[in-house]
């Protein structure tokens, strides 16, 4: 644990209570701090922090894999400190775009609550499957309604996330929006790098697309199970060179 200085006991006495949530206030405190006193922290942008934010997430996924609840625990407060990083940046900014960790708190409890219709309100759902959809359904009046328009099921969904997990989740907005099946069915052509991103696909992008589809349809998650089998690969291999050292 690194020591603290004596004078900032004074910035953190707020957490010293029971209050869960009262320890956020000394990690607050310490970002502050760091931002201004340290000159690594002090450099850093939401570009250079944002291979970190990927990094810590992944570590925090492979603990909860691991089934690591002492890694798990870790993994969590690292992904934790991204998010307040990038909220302590972003309050400095002098544009009128800026918001805080405040900010950010308030959001995702402002979310909460309008999804939660059943909870904080006076719907009544049957169970979990009828929350999901009243989540979507509220999802997207709240896009139509910032945006002025109808949009799309797909709106929102991350490309940047990997191709399984990105295949996975268009299909199932696809699937919730009753979208024909057969559009799903991709036709494997002659790639052309003429034709860009959205032009031909090869065969097995086409077979690795339907994969997905049979993976889904089973209930299982692709990225899942594809990591499950690298990480049996990885044992056999390790057994492997193991065995071929003696």
């Amino acid at each position: 644990m690194v020591p603290v200085h004596p004078s900032m006991e004074a910035e953190m006495s707020a957490a010293d209570s029971d209050v869960a949530g009262s320890a956020l206030l000394r990690l607050v405190a310490i970002m502050d701090r760091l931002r201004i006193q340290c000159p690594w922290d002090a450099k850093q942008t939401h570009d250079s922090l944002a291979p970190y934010l990927l990094e810590e997430t992944y570590e925090a996924v492979e603990a909860l894999e691991q089934r690591d609840l002492a890694a798990l625990r870790e993994e969590l407060g690292d992904v934790l400190l991204q998010v307040l990083f990038h909220a302590r940046i972003a309050a400095e900014r002098t544009d009128g775009t800026g918001f805080t960790i405040d900010d950010v708190a308030d959001g995702i409890a402002a979310k909460l609550v309008r999804r939660h219709p059943h909870v904080f309100a006076d719907v009544t759902v049957s169970g979990a499957e009828e929350v999901k959809r009243n989540w979507d359904e509220i999802k997207t009046a709240e896009r139509v309604a910032a945006g002025g328009g109808p949009g799309s099921a797909l709106d929102g969904v991350p490309t940047s996330q990997p191709a399984l997990s990105l295949a996975a989740q268009l299909q199932a907005r696809a699937i919730a929006a009753s979208v024909p099946d057969e559009i799903a069915d991709l036709p494997a052509t002659a790639a052309s790098e003429s034709e860009g991103a959205s032009g031909a696909i090869s065969m097995i992008g086409a077979e690795l697309f339907a994969v997905v589809a049979r993976a889904r349809a089973c209930g299982l998650d692709p990225e899942l199970e594809l990591r499950r089998a690298a990480r049996v690969f990885r044992e056999r291999v390790r057994d492997w060179e193991q065995s071929s050292s003696g």
